[in-house]
């Protein structure tokens, strides 16, 4: 049988799928998932996959499901030219598997494999592309109180994680390669309020078939809360910290040990939307001292009662670069885990040393098809540090130009949504490069970013 056919078979069971769907939506980290309620419910075949008892009074069950992602992507001038590489198109593919086992209403396992490839980058795959088999999730659940809306828990293992925003810890859905840890978190939670705290472990991702190396000392620990204001938003508080071996800004190469300390205001849907974050870093950079901050605000407004649903946002971020490259100390803020999409679906510049302005706007063209559009200025906060990429790594050092203006990308992006199971995303991106790169790069070129990517969940 052809790979067509087969790939052909796979989209039929999937579009057949969508007619006896159950009515959970996939959720981003998906072990989030609980399909308990298929407990006493006529389960048709798929939800025979997501409630499978385990014994006679169905308090021992496990629930299957999976992943496979498809992306193709063509970039010209990924660096603005800097490398030389111009039209640079490949194919990417995510595949997974995870079974999660309940064992009565105080223990869980969860297990997920992953598969991240890449095929054809002219430069070879970056780390967000390819980790060709490896165990993305592996922890157990052990429920020490449990009584109405309250829940005390204790996960340990290999997990995901993914913190408010987005913006300092993420599990970085839309690379191809997802980040994890591996550790442990206590997990408090009522119907107002909620507080993880955790120690964790990052590891050295390679690319080959489980040859993840586990850094074997706690490098990011702390806290993350939630408290819920009904009609008036949610406020986030956090603690973070990091501790790293060797970091690399323009200041230089040196051991990074990093406190932040956080707080988010934010409400989505119903009309106004906002999303108020700040956060201040401070700890030690070799033998100096760091001095760091963001302060983000995105407001916007919802007509979710006209035609289209239109939504329109603008947003205004400041990000701390260092200030006196060479002596030492260091103001340059560390973004830590970020989303990779955080400033557009695949970003040129990175949450580092930057001011920007970002108007954007979304609609409903269809009910399945969604339309966002965004136009990003972007500029270096400080004439003393340079640009950095999306993941926080340093790009291009900066302090020989006097050119404050990076450039300006423009973005149009479609999700359509076929069922339950399938989705299409495809979006294009133009970034108009400023006087900084024209500086810094002889001969710059613009970059222009396609995708085209095909996902199935079950």
């Amino acid at each position: 049988m052809s790979k067509n056919k087969n790939f052909g078979i796979i989209v039929m069971c999937f579009l057949l799928m969508g007619s006896i769907a159950s009515a959970q939506n996939f959720k981003l980290l998906r072990y989030d998932e609980n399909y308990e309620f298929l407990k006493d419910s006529n389960r048709n075949f798929y939800e025979n996959l997501k409630f499978i008892p385990l014994n006679k009074q169905k308090d021992f069950y496990m629930s299957l499901g999976g992943e496979a992602r498809y992306e193709y992507v063509d970039f010209n001038n990924e660096d603005w030219g800097r490398l030389n590489i111009g039209h640079n198109n490949f194919f990417l593919q995510r595949y997974d598997l995870h079974a999660d086992v309940h064992l009565g209403k105080t223990f869980r396992v969860f297990a997920q494999l992953r598969s991240a490839l890449q095929d054809g980058r002219i430069n070879g795959p970056r780390g967000i592309d390819e980790d060709q088999l490896n165990v993305q999730n592996l922890f157990l659940d052990v429920n020490l109180y449990q009584k109405e809306d309250k829940k005390l828990t204790i996960r340990a293992g290999r997990q995901e994680l993914d913190y408010g925003s987005g913006r300092l810890i993420s599990v970085r859905e839309g690379p191809n390669a997802r980040l994890y840890f591996t550790g442990a978190k206590i997990m408090y939670s009522s119907a107002r309020f909620s507080i993880d705290a955790f120690a964790m472990m990052a590891d050295t991702v390679h690319k080959g078939v489980f040859d993840n190396k586990m850094s074997k000392q706690i490098n990011l620990w702390g806290a993350y809360s939630k408290i819920i204001f009904p009609k008036a938003g949610n406020l986030d508080l956090y603690y973070l910290g990091i501790n790293r071996k060797e970091s690399l800004f323009e200041e230089g190469i040196a051991p990074e040990k990093r406190h932040t300390i956080g707080t988010r205001f934010w409400k989505y849907g119903g009309g106004f939307i906002y999303n108020l974050e700040a956060a201040y870093q401070f700890g030690s950079f070799g033998s100096g001292n760091i001095n760091a901050w963001t302060a983000s605000a995105d407001l916007g407004y919802s007509f979710e009662n006209i035609k289209f649903k239109p939504t329109i946002n603008l947003r205004n971020d400041y990000i701390s670069g260092d200030q006196n490259q060479g002596n030492g100390n260091l103001q340059t803020f560390n973004p830590l885990y970020p989303k990779g999409g955080y400033f557009g679906f695949s970003p040129q510049v990175g949450p580092v040393n930057l001011i920007d302005i970002h108007p954007y706007a979304t609609m409903d063209l269809l009910p399945q098809l969604k339309m966002q559009v965004d136009v990003v200025f972007n500029w270096r906060y400080s004439l003393q540090d340079g640009v950095y990429r999306p993941s926080g790594t340093l790009n291009l050092p900066g302090s020989s130009s006097t050119e404050p203006y990076i450039g300006t990308a423009y973005l149009a992006n479609f999700t359509y949504s076929v069922n339950k199971f399938i989705s299409v995303v495809s979006g294009i991106q133009y970034f108009k490069t400023g006087a900084f790169i024209d500086d810094i790069i002889p001969n710059s070129k613009d970059g222009v970013f396609f995708n085209a990517r095909l996902g199935f969940k079950f």
